[in-house]
């Protein structure tokens, strides 16, 4: 038994075929498929139904993806701290980046990261901060990068900035005080993003004013959303980052927030027992550097 066995059990199961596991593994299937069935042959217990349309993992089998997927993950935490006493920044980091953060984040870090680290391979997922902790606890992922704070006590996270809110809409004023949020028709992302509920919390909204009354529809993305608070007339609030990005129209229908401000807090989130130290502080470095100009 050996650590690449572990790796393409692994892969067949996330992939449930054993051509896309091949593939991903950059090895043939006839390779693959023969390593899996003498890993079978070892434990004397079948780990995959291959009857079943998609392959599926049999009952004995999902309980060995669950001790397989520690074993690897433990193995590359074991490797990383080698690396991390070289100092190098090689191998592969499993990235995983809320869709709120992403869609501005990663323009600004995503090229000069790769440049900067040819010999690291980014693997980014877009999650939901639900999944991406989940992902992150199981050792699906090394890295996150969500909103905090968060609700799990079992990860740990690390301050990488702090981002202004901007208030975008139809008033007909250039300003509007905190107090008289609560009073506008509210447009907000679907249930599920966590800068909803934090908005909610912020401008502490009771209820969201729709127009007409028999519509009820919540974007899944930020250009959804400034299409409904144009044609509504309506306001809603964005990242800074994000805000950045809108065209000059756009932006003349920006409005200022008579006292105080809103922000929220963008952080790197890790598990500690398969934490990849050298990668995360030099990441977290780079990151509060390059966002460092934009926020200012």
């Amino acid at each position: 038994m050996n650590i690449h066995q572990l790796e393409y059990i692994l892969a067949v199961d996330q992939f449930k075929s054993f051509s896309k596991a091949a593939d991903y593994c950059h090895v043939t299937q006839a390779t693959l498929s023969a390593m899996v069935k003498k890993l079978e042959e070892q434990l004397d217990i079948v780990i995959f139904d291959r009857k079943a349309s998609p392959i599926s993992a049999t009952e004995n089998g999902r309980e060995i993806l669950g001790q397989a997927l520690q074993v690897v993950a433990h193995a590359n935490a074991l490797l990383d701290s080698s690396k991390s006493i070289n100092r190098k920044m090689e191998g592969k980091v499993k990235l995983g980046v809320i869709p709120t953060i992403a869609n501005s984040l990663l323009l600004i870090i995503l090229k000069p990261l790769l440049e900067k680290y040819p010999a690291l391979i980014f693997e980014i997922q877009e999650q939901t901060t639900q999944q991406l902790m989940k992902s992150l606890l199981e050792g699906k992922l090394d890295l996150g990068i969500l909103s905090t704070p968060i609700s799990s006590s079992d990860l740990e996270t690390e301050l990488l900035y702090k981002e202004k809110l901007v208030l975008y809409g139809h008033v007909q004023k250039a300003s509007i005080k905190k107090a008289e949020l609560s009073q506008q028709r509210f447009f907000l992302l679907q249930d599920g993003h966590c800068l909803r509920d934090q908005i909610i919390q912020l401008c502490e909204l009771k209820k969201n004013k729709y127009l007409p009354v028999n519509l009820r529809f919540e974007a899944n993305t930020f250009e959804t959303l400034l299409n409904l608070v144009d044609d509504f007339q309506g306001v809603t609030i964005l990242p800074k980052l994000y805000a950045e990005q809108l065209s000059d129209k756009r932006r003349a229908a920006m409005i200022e927030l008579e006292e105080g401000n809103l922000e929220r807090e963008v952080s790197l989130c890790y598990y500690r027992p398969y934490a990849k130290w050298n990668i995360i502080n030099r990441l977290a470095a780079d990151i509060r550097e390059l966002v460092k100009e934009h926020l200012s």
